[in-house]
């Protein structure tokens, strides 16, 4: 969570409830992905509460996917269960999830059918982006399905494992394999707040993970650079025919900077496309911790995670 100070109550409240008359044994983990609102203090009122709250304070904003990662690398449950703190992700489906885990599902994801309270343009460029991605990947993420999803022990314990810093979990999630089913529901408006994702943001969280898994950027430049280096042979055979044939005549001043304005544009997009992949990898090197826990609130011993704790 970031800046979700209005939410904190009624998620608690709710799932709490929907957890309780399912009878099950449950905590409920919150990350506070450096929040500079009052969420902090709201946390630290229902943890006083109720102990089956607890908290995990990162030291700055580290976005949600590494904010997820957090949540995962220190729950204890036999299953794991992330959901959004404004109740799209309906805690009423958590039971229906527990059913198909006990029937031997690994991973039960949620589908989203209807989106309404979403806008159109991410409406939109969701569709897209599902369809865009499925066919660059040859690892597959089911249509509509977000991070909202029930994943068993031994799933959680795999995506520990996988150390990138540049995380897309919705493709590691489908990267680990294992038993799977969708569940499909409908997406509700949110409880409380708003939204702190804008369209840039999803732009790079697309950006993310396309390139994160799959490689059909870069290759298909290979392909491009083909194609255009035949035309310019064919091009260039063409004028010299035409100067043997017909003499030297003067070379057309459009039809050459046109040439050259497309061609340096093919060659700036393809080193964008080759600097993307090349930022990525430096992140990678330098081999920072993925997130940094400022504090956890009740104090447990924590597992053993690419985390630094700060005293």
């Amino acid at each position: 969570m970031f800046n979700e100070a209005e939410s904190v109550a009624i998620c608690v409240q709710t799932t709490r409830s929907v957890l309780e008359e399912a009878g099950l044994e449950f905590e409920i983990i919150f990350v506070n992905d450096g929040s500079l609102d009052s969420t902090a203090q709201c946390l630290m009122e229902l943890a006083e509460e109720d102990k089956r709250v607890r908290i995990i304070n990162l030291s700055r904003n580290f976005g949600k996917e590494l904010a997820l990662t957090a949540g995962i690398d220190n729950a204890v449950g036999d299953v794991l269960v992330p959901m959004d703190v404004d109740l799209q992700d309906p805690p009423e489906l958590i039971p229906t999830f527990i059913e198909k885990w006990r029937e031997g599902y690994d991973v039960v994801y949620g589908i989203r059918t209807q989106r309404r309270h979403d806008g159109f343009t991410k409406r939109t460029s969701a569709t897209w982006f599902y369809r865009i991605f499925n066919s660059l990947s040859r690892m597959q993420i089911p249509y509509n399905a977000g991070d909202f999803r029930l994943i068993d022990r031994r799933v959680a314990d795999v995506i520990r494992q996988m150390p990138e810093r540049n995380r897309f979990m919705k493709g590691m999630f489908a990267w680990v394999g294992f038993k799977s089913i969708g569940v499909p529901y409908e997406r509700p408006a949110r409880a409380a707040g708003n939204t702190k994702w804008n369209n840039w943001r999803l732009w790079n969280f697309a950006l993310d993970g396309l390139v994160s898994f799959s490689t059909l950027p870069l290759r298909v430049w290979t392909y491009v650079g083909a194609v255009v280096a035949a035309l310019s042979f064919i091009y260039g055979s063409f004028i010299v025919i035409r100067t043997l044939v017909l003499g030297i005549d003067m070379p057309g001043y459009a039809s050459l900077l046109t040439t050259v304005l497309f061609l340096g544009g093919l060659q700036l997009l393809s080193i964008g496309v080759l600097g993307e992949y090349l930022g990525r990898l430096f992140i990678e090197v330098k081999g920072r911790p993925l997130y940094v826990i400022e504090s956890v609130y009740p104090p447990v011993l924590l597992p053993q995670s690419a985390v630094k704790q700060v005293d």
